[in-house]
């Protein structure tokens, strides 16, 4: 049967593209007549992290004309200051480093700052071009303040091809794993920050995720399509990658390139990675989802989870696809106080396993054998690392069986892995670079080289007493019925009492209605080639949403309905839904 997943979900924001200008020259004519009737035009274009400055200057100095170009980069402290700046968030760890602190004007130097306001103070008319992250630190007095945002996921890609540097620094050769360690425990962090305070203020915003077509917007249409995101279920876009253990079930669910090797990944609701589009006419804008957490966070997350999280948002949804591939990983998660000491978090990753689809022999690796004993395990994980021995994971490591539809619940400090065959969708808290792995079953990373193994990291965090007797009473399917109507039936599914998540699973062949609880709520469609979704109360059109395809349902969106629709009416339909415990 032909894929339905929607691998570009958007927003509607207009039905026509008059509001959004494509192409540098529409752009450039849009902004000099927005700001013409001044004797000085300052326009600022403030950039995210990984936008590629070079490639828009030249565009805006030939279609602006400026008298005057302030770069922000020229105004910086210089690339030994900032790599002493920032030495002890990004330390000598391959993988990991430290949640900086910093904000993004310690990254200036002071001095040239004054000197580059008063400089632009004393131009009296004209047109003045201030560009580059941090732009806006450079005036006091903007009359037009565009904001250049970038996708996550493409700044990831353009790391890959090596095309950008880090924030301050001339890097662009680095592997992509140093740029990525910078970019996720300093710039983005930095650059974050920095967004926050702006995003009120913005005039316009940019997007150049596709360097070929460059789009603005107002920044009051931008801000009126995250504040109806707030009030309706939406999907952030998924992004997919391979990997070396990676299969070949994604291909066909979500009709992604048969030819290529494999999928390993889908990534379809980490908000701080993901992208958000919105959708005018046929074309759509790009911009980071977590927009929406900094703008509303309270209406998207609710009072109670926001006043846990902040403007965090504390819910992943990805799949792990191993059909046709290999085992993950064996690995451990850290647990909440190694975190907070280690890595500057508040909270840690605990997750589950949903298995999506399952061959007859797939098996989870989960908890450890009766009996075993730490040191020896230990000893054992470092010989297979230093003489690339195989591990004895029949020895030490739990294994069971895998099918359809069984949950898996995993608190952090619980060794696990997923074997090869099985189409996971992990359900867990964020923070989803913090995994310790133990071994990697002798292969080799996409690069070619050995994946980074932290056995000092892991050994301090596994909880030894979760053997087979205890994972088996606490951690496989605790399933228990909550409510049924008819036509329908909810289940509590997880998770342990140690993590913050609740999940529960919802049959049904006819609507059901979901009430609002603590806060947002993140769905997953287990079952039925599609379903829709009502307001109950007119809030938002409905929406329709298919197999394997992952929606949020922020807390201002209020009460829902689900129900089979298509091709699925009269069928047995599922949901697997997610939300923060509050109590």
């Amino acid at each position: 049967m032909k894929s339905n997943f929607n691998k570009y979900p958007s927003i509607q924001l207009r039905k026509s593209t008059e509001e959004c200008y494509i192409g540098w020259k529409s752009i450039c004519k849009h902004l000099t007549d927005h700001t013409n009737k001044f004797e000085k035009n300052i326009f600022v274009i403030d950039c995210y992290q990984g936008t590629m400055e070079e490639d828009i200057l030249d565009p805006f100095v030939k279609g602006l004309n400026p008298d005057h170009i302030f770069l922000s980069r020229d105004v910086m402290l210089s690339e030994t200051d900032i790599l002493n700046l920032t030495k002890d968030d990004v330390t000598e760890d391959r993988i990991f480093g430290f949640m900086t602190r910093l904000n993004l004007i310690q990254f200036f130097d002071p001095d040239k700052i004054v000197t580059t306001k008063n400089q632009i103070k004393e131009i009296k008319s004209g047109n003045i071009l201030i560009l580059g992250i941090g732009a806006s630190l450079l005036t006091d007095e903007p009359n037009t303040l565009v904001y250049a945002d970038m996708a996550r996921w493409e700044i990831q890609l353009r790391m890959r091809r090596n095309e950008i540097s880090n924030l301050g620094i001339k890097n662009n050769t680095d592997s992509f794993e140093k740029q990525y360690k910078r970019g996720y425990f300093v710039d983005w962090r930095v650059c974050d920050r920095h967004k926050k305070k702006l995003i009120n203020s913005w005039d316009f915003v940019l997007d150049t995720n596709k360097p070929s077509q460059p789009k603005l917007v107002s920044g009051s249409i931008i801000r009126e399509g995250l504040t109806k995101a707030t009030h309706q279920p939406f999907s952030p876009v998924p992004y997919f990658d391979a990997g070396p253990w990676g299969g070949q079930w994604m291909k066909e669910v979500c009709g992604l390139d048969k030819d290529a090797e494999n999928y390993a990944w889908c990534f379809n609701c980490v908000p701080e990675e993901n992208s958000l589009l919105l959708s005018f006419g046929d074309i759509k804008f790009e911009l980071p989802s977590i927009n929406i957490v900094f703008y509303k966070p309270v209406e998207l997350l609710g009072e109670a989870v926001y006043g846990r999280f902040g403007d965090e948002f504390p819910i992943r949804f990805d799949f792990l696809d191993t059909i046709g591939g290999g085992n993950l990983s064996l690995q451990v998660h850290p647990v909440t106080e190694y975190i907070q000491e280690k890595f500057g978090l508040h909270y840690t990753q605990d997750e589950s396993y949903y298995i999506l689809d399952a061959e007859e022999d797939a098996v989870v690796y989960l908890g450890l054998k009766e009996g075993v004993v730490g040191n020896e395990m230990i000893d054992d994980l470092k010989k297979s690392q230093q003489d690339n021995r195989k591990f004895p994971d029949h020895k030490h490591i739990e294994k069971w069986p895998a099918k359809k539809h069984d949950h898996f619940l995993i608190p952090a400090g619980t060794v696990h892995c997923s074997g090869r065959n099985s189409m996971v969708l992990e359900i867990s808290s964020t923070p989803y670079i913090f995994t310790f792995k133990l071994w990697d079953w002798g292969r080799l990373g996409m690069d070619g080289r050995p994946r980074p193994i932290n056995i000092e990291h892991g050994k301090n965090v596994i909880q030894w007493e979760r053997t087979r007797d205890w994972t088996s009473a606490n951690l496989i399917n605790q399933i228990s019925d909550i409510e049924s109507g008819d036509g329908w039936k909810s289940e509590k599914t997880g998770l342990h009492e140690r993590e913050f998540i609740e999940t529960h699973r919802h049959w049904f062949s006819k609507p059901i209605t979901h009430h609002r609880k603590s806060g947002v709520q993140v769905f997953n469609v287990i079952e039925g080639r599609e379903v829709i979704v009502e307001s109950t109360c007119g809030l938002f059109e409905s929406m329709i949403f298919h197999y394997a395809e992952t929606f949020i349902v922020p807390a201002a969106a209020g009460d829902i309905i689900i129900s089979p629709h298509g091709e699925s009416i009269g069928k047995k339909c599922g949901t697997v839904l997610a939300y923060v415990r509050t109590q």
